[in-house]
């Protein structure tokens, strides 16, 4: 049985790579975070910012794998958290590289389509320049370059949209849609909503192997986040209207929000090249997602 350490174990992916490989018999999981979690065990508290809580931590387990969930993803309040937002999305994923490389283990990092400035007019894939326009993009393509730097062994997945157990904004519009009737989203903005539970699929796909590098990894398909909203009403049977604005219409409300990619769709190539996985199309797995959560109708 093989050691996997998950960091961000309480997260939505991290949620999801427990119930994907907690009962698989090959690997036995050390979930860690820094606080407890209402879904999952937390083995360990683990503050990966400390490089040498996480050196001996990691020399303590002598994993086979280092699966990295934890982030800071509060997009808007990193334009203010500078510093707590760069320790945690570069300095962390430094540290567990460093470890990794130490003891031999691979890292499976998770990073993200912020780290594109959001102007292309085609998807992406994993050789399209980055350009992050926001402290939570910039710190992710850090954090991302720090792995390059200082492991061998990696995974590197951007994904986007991604929802799960948890706070996510699928959750956040039903929560609102029971007390309103009408709620505004914005209509040009596009991506793909990616399931936490079709990540942990495709990262189970990579685990065991030697298919090192960069991988972007959402579902198929594209939308805009008020046509995403929208369908989730209809699966819901919720009638509280959407109504579509601008981003600079959404800004103009927000000034304090942090500027978004306005366009997110990322192309799986190297998963398409490399594998025979494939994610399942976006609708598809929202409506797994809904009926597993009793939110459909």
């Amino acid at each position: 049985m093989k050691n996997i350490i998950v960091t961000g174990c309480g997260g939505q992916l991290g949620i999801a790579i427990n119930r994907l490989l907690g009962n698989d018999p090959s690997y036995h999981l050390i979930n860690t975070d820094i606080a407890a979690s209402p879904f999952v065990c937390v083995d360990r508290t683990l503050d990966i910012t400390n490089v040498g809580e996480v050196l001996a931590f990691v020399r303590e387990i002598r994993p086979f794998a280092i699966i990295n969930c934890a982030a800071y993803t509060a997009v808007d309040a990193a334009e203010k958290n500078v510093d707590l937002c760069c320790r945690i999305n570069a300095i962390g994923p430094r540290n567990l590289a460093i470890a990794a490389s130490d003891t031999g283990a691979r890292l499976i990092h998770i990073s993200t389509d912020y780290v594109f400035p959001g102007t292309s007019k085609e998807p992406l894939n994993e050789f399209a320049p980055t350009g992050p326009v926001s402290i939570y993009g910039s710190t992710k393509l850090a954090g991302e370059n720090f792995v390059r730097e200082f492991c061998r062994r990696y995974f590197i997945i951007r994904t986007a949209w991604l929802y799960g157990e948890g706070k996510n904004f699928v959750r956040t519009m039903l929560k609102l849609a029971e007390t309103h009737d009408t709620l505004t989203v914005v209509n040009d903005q596009f991506g793909s909503p990616t399931s936490a539970r079709e990540l942990a699929e495709a990262i189970r796909v990579l685990l065991p192997t030697d298919n090192y590098g960069l991988f972007h990894g959402t579902c198929e398909g594209m939308t805009c986040w008020s046509d995403f909203a929208a369908e989730i009403m209809k699966k819901a049977g919720k009638t509280t209207r959407i109504v579509p604005v601008t981003t600079e219409e959404y800004m103009a409300l927000n000034p304090g929000a942090a500027p978004r990619p306005a366009y997110s769709i990322l192309d799986n190539y190297m998963l398409r090249l490399t594998t025979d996985h494939v994610f399942a199309d976006w609708h598809e797995a929202l409506d797994l997602y809904m009926k597993e959560s009793g939110c459909a109708r």
